[in-house]
C-alpha cells in the first residue's frame, strides 16, 4: 500500500474529480450499459493491497465531429471551466489532460480535440490511433451534422481496427433551442446513438449543462475498462518459469550417476 499512498500525494486532483461513486447515464433509454455501480472485481482490486499494483491509468478520447459544432468549446468548458464565443477553427489537433481519482486510484484522461474540416482531416485522422474512447459531436441546432455522425465513426474505427471502442454521441449547443425543438433532436439522436452502439448526451458548453457529469461518466467507464482488461490479462498470464526442486533433482541425479561412474573406474 505504501506505493500507491505515494501516488496519491504525488498526484493531487480537484475535488469535483474524485469519483467514489457509478455516474449514471443521462437518459435510461440511451445508454451503453445496464449497470448500477462498479464491477465488483474492480472494487475489490482498488480497495484490496493489490490496489498498488493498478497502478497509473490513461486513456486516450478523441473528439470528433463536423466544423463548428462544438468540440473544442465543450473540452474549454470542461477542462478550463470557460466559454468563449469566438468561434476558432482548430488546426490539426488540439490536446488537453485531465486527471481523475477513481475509487482511490489515480487516473488519466487525455482529450485529443480534432479538427473537423476536411483539409485537415489527414492530420488528425493520424490520432486517431490507439484510443480507448471516441466522442461523436453534432449541433442539435444544426441537425446536418448529425446525419455525418456515422462516418465519423468510421474513420475512428479504421485506424483502430480490432479495438473496442467506448463511443458517446454528444449533442452540443443544448441553449440555443427551445424545449420542444430538442426533444424532437433527442428523439432523432437516441435512434443515431442506437445505431453506433454509443451512449447519447445533450449539453451546454455555454450554460454548463451536463458537461462535468458528461466527462466524469466517461472517465469512470473507461477506468473501470482499464482495469478490468489488466485484471483479465493477469489471470491469463503465463506463469514465469522457474527452475523447479525436479530440475534441482535431475542435476542431483546426474552428478550422482557421475560420481559412481568415476568410483567403477578407480575400482577397475
Amino acid at each position: 500500500m505504501e506505493n500507491l499512498d505515494v501516488n496519491r500525494r504525488m498526484i493531487q486532483v480537484h475535488k469535483d474529480r474524485v469519483v467514489v461513486g457509478f455516474p449514471q447515464a443521462q437518459t435510461k433509454n440511451a445508454r451503453i450499459d445496464e449497470k448500477y455501480d462498479f464491477d465488483p472485481r474492480v472494487r475489490q482490486s482498488c480497495a484490496s493491497e493489490r490496489a498498488s499494483t493498478v497502478g497509473l491509468k490513461i486513456c486516450k478520447m478523441i473528439i470528433i465531429g463536423d466544423m463548428a459544432v462544438g468540440k473544442t468549446c465543450l473540452v474549454n468548458r470542461f477542462c478550463k471551466k470557460a466559454f468563449d464565443r469566438d468561434y476558432k477553427a482548430t488546426i490539426g489537433v488540439d490536446f488537453e489532460v485531465e486527471r481523475f481519482e477513481i475509487l482511490n486510484t489515480p487516473f488519466t484522461l487525455q482529450m485529443w480535440d480534432t479538427a473537423g474540416q476536411e483539409r485537415f482531416q489527414c492530420i488528425a485522422s493520424a490520432y486517431y490511433r490507439g484510443a480507448q474512447v471516441v466522442v461523436i459531436v453534432f449541433d442539435v441546432s444544426e441537425m446536418r451534422s448529425l446525419a455525418s455522425a456515422q462516418s465519423w465513426l468510421e474513420a475512428a474505427q479504421k485506424e483502430n481496427a480490432g479495438s473496442q471502442l467506448l463511443t458517446f454521441l454528444v449533442g452540443t449547443k443544448k441553449d440555443l433551442v427551445t424545449d420542444a425543438i430538442y426533444r424532437d433532436v433527442e428523439h432523432e439522436a437516441i435512434k443515431v446513438a442506437k445505431g453506433l452502439h454509443a451512449e447519447y448526451w445533450g449539453v451546454s458548453s455555454k450554460t454548463g449543462e451536463n458537461v462535468k457529469e458528461l466527462f466524469t461518466r466517461i472517465a469512470a467507464l473507461s477506468f473501470e475498462g482499464a482495469v478490468l482488461r489488466e485484471l483479465e490479462k493477469r489471470q491469463f498470464a503465463t506463469p514465469p518459469k522457474t527452475i523447479g526442486s525436479s530440475s534441482f533433482r535431475i542435476g542431483s541425479t546426474s552428478t550422482q550417476a557421475s560420481s559412481k561412474q568415476k568410483l567403477a573406474c578407480c575400482k577397475m
